[in-house]
């Protein structure tokens, strides 16, 4: 009884407008991206210059099968990156409460990610340093910093931490794994990515506290757990 209530005020939620340009469980006004993100470095600063000397190791290091996997995270940002971590049970068809919900969070990704990008205007190192070779999808658009792809990894990937705590460090070591590919990718620096953690883990912590968050995410966990054949959770 109490799984069928969570399914069917989900669904009335879901009904409303998800993806419209304002937050859903947490938002800029909360998470203060601007404020709690040290500004980046300066384009001709040392820093920036160790950091495109380490883009330029990784450009000339990369296996065929590091820069595949690369290339195959730059165009994935859902939830279902964690599908080497939770197997071929964890997929969008079966699981449409998850997939639902895991949209919703990767909403407030780009609504608290954005401002912070448009504020600090952090030049792409590949317009920066014209000898590097991206591998993965660029822009003109100065908007390095922070990496929207590593927040939204860090952040999906927190969530389902807390669905599937069974499996929290192979979560978090994937999800490591997916903003350093941003850098195999050639499209980051190392700073852009740092930024993201700490942006994903504020505004995870902000959603905790939204009932409607709190809600969703019980329904999804119930859906989860019995696809992939888990005890129910407390």
């Amino acid at each position: 009884m109490k799984y069928s209530i969570l399914l069917l005020s989900l669904g009335a939620v879901l009904t409303q407008q998800a993806f419209a340009a304002e937050p859903i469980f947490a938002g800029p006004a909360q998470t203060h991206a601007q404020l709690i993100l040290h500004t980046p470095p300066a384009a001709d600063s040392d820093i920036t210059k160790a950091e495109l000397a380490e883009l330029h190791r990784l450009q000339s290091s990369r296996t065929s099968a590091e820069e595949a996997q690369a290339k195959a995270d730059d165009v994935e940002e859902s939830l279902f990156i964690y599908r080497g971590v939770l197997g071929e049970k964890f997929n969008p068809a079966a699981l449409p409460l998850t997939t639902a919900f895991g949209k919703r969070v990767k909403h407030d990704e780009g609504i608290n990610a954005n401002p912070a990008k448009q504020a600090f205007k952090r030049i792409r190192p590949y317009n920066l340093d014209k000898s590097l070779k991206p591998v993965c999808k660029t822009k003109t658009i100065d908007d390095s910093y922070p990496s929207g792809h590593a927040t939204a990894g860090y952040l999906a990937a927190l969530t389902l931490v807390e669905m599937v705590p069974e499996q929290r460090d192979a979560i978090l070591a994937r999800a490591d794994a997916y903003a350093h590919n941003r850098l195999v990718c050639g499209v980051h620096y190392p700073s852009d990515i740092a930024a993201s953690k700490l942006l994903a883990y504020t505004t995870h912590a902000v959603m905790e506290t939204n009932p409607q968050y709190q809600a969703e995410l019980a329904a999804a966990k119930v859906e989860l757990r019995r696809q992939l054949n888990l005890p129910a959770a407390d």
